[in-house]
């Protein structure tokens, strides 16, 4: 049978290397421009339409996909007489891989429904160099039906794929599952921090406190980052602070108050103010060694 037509909105990083992997899966695959040509152009060389529109994309595609880094510029493509929305069709599934708020997700979900089109929300998990492999995780949630259409794409794609629940549960799962990751980091940053100011070497530190039940993968990315300069955490302190602004909005929607995203989001926003958003998470612990004492 032949591959559905994919167009794919967001080719930075990980939205580069997942068409990479659709196009090498056979899809036939259009994308829409870029404000960096280099994944658009790389994706037109293996074959890919670049669309006019978004309009434009979503009249010529099967499965419409998503790969953006906010809610607003998920809305910018969806909205407006070029937009997605103008272009489905009744059946038409969209998917958004990003990791967006999801009153915003229902609300897009909640247009296109009325248009007789299908919205989901599947953020990822792990990096773009799991993508071009096809070893994504993928946190699915919307329809059951449109789950089962488009599992066979997800399952080329993604190694670990998660069917989660209605429209809007996988990004609830991803900024609750962020919100915690960012605030492990911040904390195993600080204590390599504290450690230099108590003149504790820091592999004695992590000798002590990852034999016992506090070891986890996020403690050693900023381990191998401390001691090795080793980043295995490609994720910049300008997205933690957006994922994590995103976790205390969803609260704030819900009518609950955060306690502990508080200090993470303190400790990223006051690393973005003073240069450091570019900066990968791990390399926290650099600015926190310097600004201790602040």
């Amino acid at each position: 049978m032949a591959k559905p037509r994919i167009g794919f909105i967001g080719l930075g990083l990980m939205g580069s290397a997942m068409v990479e992997r659709l196009q090498a899966k056979g899809y036939p695959v259009a994308v829409l421009g870029h404000r960096n040509r280099a994944g658009i152009e790389a994706a037109v060389k293996r074959g890919a339409n670049e669309a006019a529109s978004a309009k434009q994309l979503a009249e010529g595609s099967d499965i419409v996909m998503f790969c953006m880094g906010t809610s607003e510029q998920v809305e910018t493509r969806v909205y407006g007489d070029d937009g997605v929305l103008a272009g489905v069709r009744p059946g038409q599934i969209v998917i958004d891989f990003g990791t967006s708020l999801p009153g915003s997700t229902k609300k897009i979900g909640a247009d296109m429904m009325e248009r007789g089109a299908v919205y989901m929300d599947a953020p990822l998990g792990r990096t773009p160099a799991h993508a071009r492999d096809g070893l994504l995780n993928i946190m699915c949630a919307g329809d059951a039906a449109a789950y089962s259409e488009i599992r066979p794409v997800l399952d080329d794609l993604g190694e670990n794929v998660f069917h989660l629940g209605p429209l809007g549960t996988g990004h609830t799962i991803k900024l609750i599952n962020n919100f915690f990751g960012m605030t492990v980091a911040c904390a195993m940053s600080e204590a390599f921090a504290m450690a230099d100011a108590a003149g504790v070497p820091r592999d004695k530190l992590y000798d002590a406190m990852s034999a016992g039940p506090l070891r986890s993968g996020m403690m050693d990315f900023v381990r191998n980052y401390s001691a090795e300069g080793k980043i295995d955490l490609a994720f910049t302190v300008d997205n933690a602070v957006k994922d994590v602004g995103y976790y205390r909005s969803m609260a704030e929607e819900l009518g609950v108050r955060s306690r502990m995203s508080s200090a993470a989001n303190d400790t990223l926003v006051e690393a973005k103010m003073n240069g450091f958003g570019e900066k990968m998470v791990p390399q926290l612990v650099d600015y926190l060694a310097e600004h201790l004492a602040d």
